[in-house]
């Protein structure tokens, strides 16, 4: 465990409307890429914001795919901004929701004591340090641990949804994965667009896809939705397991597939080269193949809270674990064993 701020990524930083919080903390931390298993939870110093940043008092922190890529350091290409040999950054997290407890320069949005959810900096800890443009508040009625499973997942699916394929009423959407963080949000957004909604996940998920208000349902263990006669005006491909050719036999003639992430592949690339192969593709066939990489952006996150807000949006929450229990979560996102999106808990009041 090292014990200097700089060896830990972070550096203290001028604060303003600061109230006292403890030097060391606790958090997820590893030395090393690799699986969940070098994960500890040890007493770390407590970061503090820098310009344009806020320092947060995480009360909970959503889980996704893409941690698991920064703790394995797979694709190993991820390493050329990561670290080579060894993670730069010790902690792990993306999503949080806590309550602001220190201000740095130039942030003039938020002030010390507000609730807040958005996108930070190894949130599963104590505190986390997160852009100011980066969050937003946080309103009464959604609980810190159903904010704090919307971030990442939900940008990832809106801006799949509607910026992307520009999803609109009338449309037949086939949502691969359905039932996984991102799936959960793309069949919500896709049906308060007005689309005809199908949703693909195993037979034990099902119910929660229909619950969100997807049309159709398929087990993808039974059924191959690829082999079927319907043919649907959006793909959004949350799985990354089927074949590009086998999707397009179901999209329309002038359909929008949308590839969500890079799962699969070997281990230098990942499943890089299949939605590359789609992109490349496109220009010469009829149907629009894509992918893209989500932006982070505190603008989408407000559209996402006034959905909640307007009650057209709901997390769909799976398992709650405790900090201590980040290997373990972690562990069931990867061996499919999760509905919905994961949080961790770090304050039990959360």
């Amino acid at each position: 465990m090292v014990s200097s701020r700089e060896q830990d990524g972070t550096r203290t930083a001028p604060t303003s409307g600061a109230r006292a919080v403890p030097a060391r903390m606790p958090a997820v931390v590893r030395s090393r890429y690799g699986g969940p298993e070098h994960l500890r939870v040890l007493e770390v110093p407590t970061p503090s914001p820098r310009r344009g940043e806020v320092l947060v008092e995480v009360h909970a922190a959503g889980l996704d795919r893409g941690v698991w890529h920064l703790m394995a350091g797979e694709p190993y290409l991820v390493r050329l901004a990561l670290g080579l040999r060894r993670p730069r950054q010790r902690g792990l997290g993306m999503d949080l929701a806590g309550r602001v407890v220190a201000v740095g320069p130039e942030v003039s949005d938020f002030s010390v004591g507000e609730e807040v959810f958005g996108i930070g900096v190894a949130t599963f800890a104590g505190y986390a340090r997160a852009r100011a443009d980066k969050l937003v508040h946080r309103p009464a009625g959604i609980s810190a641990v159903q904010a704090a499973a919307v971030a990442i997942s939900g940008l990832t699916a809106q801006q799949a949804v509607h910026d992307v394929a520009r999803v609109h009423a009338g449309q037949r959407v086939l949502v691969l994965g359905a039932s996984g963080g991102v799936g959960t949000y793309a069949v919500q957004i896709a049906k308060a667009a007005g689309a005809e909604v199908t949703g693909t996940a195993s037979a034990a998920k099902l119910d929660l896809v229909r619950s969100l208000g997807a049309d159709h349902v398929v087990d993808h263990g039974t059924a191959d939705v690829t082999q079927g006669a319907v043919r649907y005006d959006v793909i959004i491909d949350n799985g990354g397991g089927v074949r590009v050719g086998r999707l397009r036999r179901i999209l329309a003639p002038a359909g929008t597939l949308v590839i969500v992430g890079s799962e699969g592949g070997d281990r230098w690339t990942g499943g890089l080269g299949r939605p590359i192969g789609a992109a490349l593709l496109s220009p010469f066939v009829r149907q629009r193949l894509t992918f893209f990489v989500a932006k982070e952006e505190g603008a989408g996150i407000r559209r996402l809270r006034d959905a909640m807000v307007a009650g057209t949006l709901v997390p769909a929450v799976g398992r709650v674990y405790p900090l201590e229990e980040v290997a373990e979560a972690i562990g069931d996102l990867t061996a499919g064993r999760t509905r919905g999106k994961s949080v961790v808990q770090v304050r039990p009041s959360a």
